[in-house]
């Protein structure tokens, strides 16, 4: 399989439907050397990408909280996304919308001369973690931990905040496991390292308060579809001692959907009905 740098397509830059392998930027770019940047990760379903504008509205929120505006309207997000698809000859398929900080006249820190970019992509792309989906996933626990929203903007889906999720994932891969749960600074069990987690106990769902992590949109989904059950769920402060006692564990994120959790670190989980249930509701709901 060719590299996402080397493939044929389409990808729209800034207003114009370019071709794939064309659409690069200067080494001079300030999102690449400071990480002013800011994306959506978005899944289309038979044609239809699934809260499409909620995604298009976050990636003008993440923006603002990295103090620039992205130069196209959220109507225009969404129509762009909707050609891409289109030029693509795509249906079921992921959607990337990046935007950042570009070359300009500044490059130190501050970057307000420098004009803001905006990209569209989208391809074929299965199952993020693989046969686990089915199985189960088996994660890591990461050394690294999500910093205090006073440190960085923690509600923002930029760039940069994934630079220690990258790590983790590679040391969790070197271990034979799929992915890494991750702390945060407090010691709280946060997040999978680019998606939600949801633990489950006799019929009850916990999951991790979203006060210094992002509070994804498939995981407030999945927490209207648990309440349409009537599934109590409780988002709280959870210490990594409590895994023990849950039995069942799932992830929630776009390219994730609803995966089920085999193992965290020494602690495991069945894949139940519970998770099973669950996926199927979304399932469901995506393709509605």
């Amino acid at each position: 399989m060719s590299g996402y740098d080397d493939r044929d397509g389409k990808i729209w830059l800034n207003g114009s439907m370019v071709e794939w392998r064309d659409a690069n930027v200067h080494i001079l770019t300030h999102g690449l050397h400071y990480g002013s940047s800011v994306f959506e990760g978005e899944r289309a379903y038979d044609g239809k990408i699934f809260k499409s504008r909620e995604h298009s509205e976050r990636l003008h929120f993440s923006a603002r909280q990295l103090d620039f505006e992205v130069p196209f309207t959220v109507d225009e997000i969404e129509e762009a996304k909707c050609a891409v698809l289109s030029a693509n000859g795509l249906s079921d398929a992921y959607v990337r919308a990046v935007a950042w900080r570009g070359s300009g006249e500044d490059m130190g820190v501050a970057a307000s001369r420098n004009p803001v970019n905006l990209a569209i992509a989208a391809w074929e792309w299965g199952s993020y973690y693989g046969d686990a989906k089915m199985k189960g996933a088996k994660l890591d626990i990461s050394k690294w931990k999500r910093p205090s929203p006073e440190t960085i903007p923690s509600h923002a889906k930029a760039s940069g905040l994934y630079m220690i999720c990258t790590i983790s994932k590679h040391e969790a891969e070197a271990k034979g496991c799929s992915d890494s749960i991750m702390l945060d600074y407090r010691g709280y069990v946060a997040e999978a390292t680019g998606a939600n987690v949801f633990f489950a106990e006799n019929g009850v769902v916990h999951t991790p308060k979203p006060d210094c992590f992002l509070n994804g949109i498939t995981r407030q989904t999945v927490i209207e579809l648990l309440e349409s059950r009537q599934i109590k769920v409780h988002e709280r402060h959870i210490l990594p001692e409590e895994l023990e006692r849950f039995e069942q564990c799932w992830l929630t994120g776009t390219a994730a959907e609803v995966t089920p959790v085999e193992k965290i670190g020494e602690y495991t989980f069945e894949v139940g009905e519970l998770i099973r249930d669950i996926a199927m509701d979304y399932e469901k709901l995506v393709r509605s």
